[in-house]
Formats: structure tokens, sequence, C-alpha cells
């Protein structure tokens, strides 16, 4: 089974059906299928065959989902580039899979120049309603002279998309789904109720985070109508959740808070609105009850995983947020592993832990990834006799119920986004005054947490925060900058191995607060 396989389902059985709305753009199955074929053929003429690497750098378009399709219709390989990363680290991770065609949008072109004056190999295509830049090839020109081609019909086990995630060192790891890992995953999503054929899906979360594959992949199977929006607005997302009837939504907590908080929300129609899955980033208890009442009709489910598992291992449904459910406090929990998914909790010897007992949470199923993408070592260390160490620490309940207390690796939750504190810190560590630096996630309301650097300045040296954040944002993502800092001349903390003890520097900001991960 392949990722182009629910494609092929639609044009035989649902040709007429709705696929996708983008704007004023409404396309069926069978119009899409023909320009995926056609896009397929163009793929090919440039150069694809099997397992070659075809990247995109753009915001949400029905495009996008083309593009999805047609890079594993042409025997090729997606992958999808983190729209927040700076040019030097989408360049790494273009030099790293070696793509030879890059796709970008009308906001990414510039970028795109630069990428390939930077690597003279990569092809660009440009993926908009506007005129291609010099040097480009036009996405709609590409399909309108290129003959469709029959899909590719690549296997299960071979490689369908270079997901990557934020590393702990300086560069990123290129996580590998195979066809099977992104099929299993949406039919484990499938089978326990989530996207199915009636839903009408609004792709609001970036559509190169696999937060929103977790839907898409589903949706293409089932046959669903997409509703695409450029990028997350609350009233963008109100308005097209009202014109389009939108009955299904994957929004991360920041999301969510910025939508009932927005005042403009009484003003719309979000009755056809039935389920809003959440995920990606702490969420407090606070905000989800207010997200309840604010929208009592829809019903909230949480999906936890990471990009390595396709990206889901276990689900907390709507019914554990109420009544008997929430009364064992469920509504904090992490839900049960999902169909397909086996979950148990180790200690530091990979040895299973009794059950109210916190340890490692790992993960096994088909959706376990194929490994990092030629770092077989980091492979090694992360999949153990087929089971994914997620370096999360949890404990599950006498009903199989995990609870996700803390992480294991060094790594900080931000808006839906993974930022690993080594990187910042390798970041910070550049600048003249820094003699020493820990970075450490503090609590936020708006994004969960934010990234804090606790500095040690050299003798006679200083540095202000707002000068140290400046000094971040050439070097590493906007997101990934400290958003605050502390800055002194007093040593920072360490263990009698000469490690630093970040649990001291938290305490703090944590301290009789309320810290869990969803």
């Amino acid at each position: 089974m392949n990722i182009t396989h629910g494609l092929r389902r639609a044009l035989q059985i649902n040709p007429h059906g709705l696929a996708v709305v983008c704007g004023e753009r409404r396309r069926t199955w069978g119009e899409i299928g023909e320009r995926v074929a056609r896009l397929a053929g163009a793929l090919q003429a440039l150069g694809i065959s099997g397992g070659d690497r075809v990247a995109i750098l753009s915001m949400n378009s029905d495009r996008y989902l083309e593009l999805y399709l047609a890079a594993g219709w042409a025997g090729g390989v997606i992958v999808p580039l983190n729209i927040r990363w700076s040019a030097v680290e989408n360049e790494d991770a273009l030099r790293d899979c070696r793509a030879t065609v890059l796709f970008v949008d009308k906001a990414f072109a510039a970028v795109g120049a630069t990428l390939a004056q930077a690597i003279p190999t990569l092809r660009l295509v440009h993926a908009d309603d506007s005129e291609a830049p010099a040097g480009m090839d036009d996405y709609e020109a590409l399909i309108a002279r290129s003959a469709a081609v029959p899909d590719a019909m690549r296997d299960g086990a071979d490689l369908a998309g270079i997901f990557y995630t934020g590393g702990t060192t300086g560069r990123s790891k290129g996580v590998m789904l195979s066809h099977t890992n992104l099929m299993a995953n949406a039919l484990n999503a499938l089978g326990e109720g989530l996207f199915p054929g009636t839903a009408t899906y609004l792709h609001a979360a970036p559509m190169f985070h696999l937060a929103n594959g977790a839907a898409m992949y589903s949706l293409l199977l089932s046959g669903g109508s997409n509703v695409i929006i450029q990028g997350f607005t609350p009233e963008g997302v109100m308005a097209a959740m009202q014109r389009d009837r939108v009955t299904d939504v994957l929004l991360v907590p920041t999301m969510i808070q910025m939508l009932i908080d927005h005042p403009a929300l009484p003003n719309y129609d979000l009755s056809s609105l039935k389920t809003i899955a959440y995920g990606a980033s702490p969420i407090s208890e606070a905000m989800l009850d207010r997200a309840m009442q604010a929208l009592p009709h829809v019903h909230f489910i949480q999906a936890y995983g990471m990009t390595e598992l396709a990206p889901i291992a276990t689900l907390l449904h709507w019914n554990e947020h109420i009544g008997e459910g929430r009364a064992k406090g469920r509504h904090r929990g992490a839900g049960r592993a999902t169909l397909g998914c086996e979950v148990r909790i180790v200690d530091a010897d990979d040895k299973p832990v009794p059950r109210g007992t916190v340890g490692e949470i790992v993960v096994r199923g088909d959706n376990v990834m194929m490994g990092y993408w030629e770092r077989p070592e980091e492979t090694a260390r992360a999949v153990i006799d087929g089971w994914m160490h997620t370096g999360d620490g949890g404990y599950m309940d006498d009903d199989g119920f995990i609870y996700v207390v803390d992480r294991v690796k060094d790594m900080i939750i931000t808006g839906g986004e993974n930022v690993y504190s080594v990187e910042v810190e390798n970041a910070i560590a550049q600048h003249p005054a820094v003699a020493q630096c820990a970075v450490i996630g503090i609590p936020s309301d708006r994004w969960g947490e934010q990234v804090h650097a606790v500095v040690v300045t050299k003798s006679g040296a200083t540095v202000t925060e707002a000068e140290l954040i400046a000094f971040c944002k050439p070097l590493i993502a906007g997101y990934k900058c400290p958003r605050s800092a502390d800055i002194s001349y007093k040593p920072l903390p360490l263990s009698g191995a000469g490690k630093i003890l970040k649990r001291e520097l938290r305490l703090p900001f944590w301290d009789n607060r309320e810290r869990r991960v969803r």
C-alpha cells in the first residue's frame, strides 16, 4: 500500500466528489487526479525517478497537496521544508538529502533563488498564481505541457518522505518515513474514527508539519474534502469554517488559544465544526476548559506522538474529557495506544516498569520510522528491537492510559515546534561576550513553553537581553531564538561530573506549577 492508493480509489469510486477547496478554487478528485498525473510526468521530465528527492518550501496551498501526491506518483520522495527555518538551515537540509528540485511559492521565491545560488544543481519551480520569476519553471505551465503518466506504484517499504526535525547538534535529522509508515498511521487514525470520508477538513496548521500530515494522509485515504488556507489566523480559520462548512481541524494549543480568545468568535457560524484534534505541544487544563466552554458542541481529541512515528502513538478521545473519564483525571493524560501501536514504559536499562512508575515512553508498530537519513548510529540509539524511544518521560495507569510528565531529551516545545536547547546554546555561545550559557523552557501562557537563556558573561564583557536575541536571529529560526534571558557573572550550577544542573535553573519557573506535555 502506498500514499497514492487513496487517490486511485477516489478516482474509481468518487471522481466527481469535492476534493479540494483553496480560496476560489474548487476541484474534484477527478481533476486532482489528472493534475497529479501530469505533474508527475513533469517531475519525471525534470529527472525525478525512483527515490529522488523533491523539496517544497511554501505556505499552505492546494498545490502543496498535489505535490505530496505527485512526488510519490512519479516515484520520488517528498521533502517538506520548514517555513520558519532560516535560509541557512534549509540549505543544510537540501544539501543533506541532495534534493534536485525545489518548489517555492511567492512568499519564498527570493529565498529559493538564494538557495539555488548556493546549490547550483537545484532546479526551481514557482508554485503560485503569480508569474514565475526569471530562472524558475512555472508550476501550471509544467502541468499544461506534460502528459499524464501512470502511477509508479511504489512499494510499501520504499521511502516516501524525509521530514526534518530539530537536531540535538547544529544539524537537523531527516526522519525517513516509508509508504507503509504513513499509510499505517493513516489507517490507525481512520480506525479510531478520525478524519472519515464524510469529513470536510481544514488545513490550518502548516502543511510541512506532520501534525497536519496525520490528518492529510487519512483524508487522502478516506476521500474526504480538503479546505486549505494559506496560514493560520483566527479570523481566516473562522471565515473558512463558516464558508465551507468545515467539520474537522487539527490545531496546536497556541492556535486554540488565539481562536477562542478572539473577540470576533461570536460573530461566526461554526455550527458545522464537529472535531478539533489537538497536540504537538503542552496545553494547560485551564485553556482546555475554556476551549470546551467556548465551543461546547465540538469534540476535542488529543493526539500524542512524534515525527518518527508518522506521527501518532496515542489518542485521548473526546469522551475521556468529560464525565467519568474527567472524574478519573484522564483529561490530563495523553490517552491510550492507538490502533496498530503498542506503547510501554521502560527504565534506563530498557526494561518495562510497573504501572504508575515513571520511565521513558517507547512505541512499536508499522508507523515507526525507517530511520534517520544517513545516520545509522543515531537510528540504532532511537529504535531498539523495533521500539521507538520517544525521549519523553511518563507513566501508564492500570487502564493503559499514558500520562506524559516531562521530557527525557532536553527539548523545548514552543507553539507546537520542537526546539533543542543545544542548538540554541551553540548560537548564543558564538557571542563574544558569552562565557557560559544554558537554555531551558519556561512557562508561557501563549506558547506553552518559551525559550529562555541563562548566560554568564566573560570578565569585563557586557551584553543585554535584546542584543543577545538579535544576535541569534541570523543564525537560527526565529522561534528557536530566546524570548527572554537572565544575564549575570555568577557561574551556572554544576553536577559533580561538571554538567550544568538545568533542573536547578528550571525550578524557580516551574515550582508549584503543573508541567505536562501534550
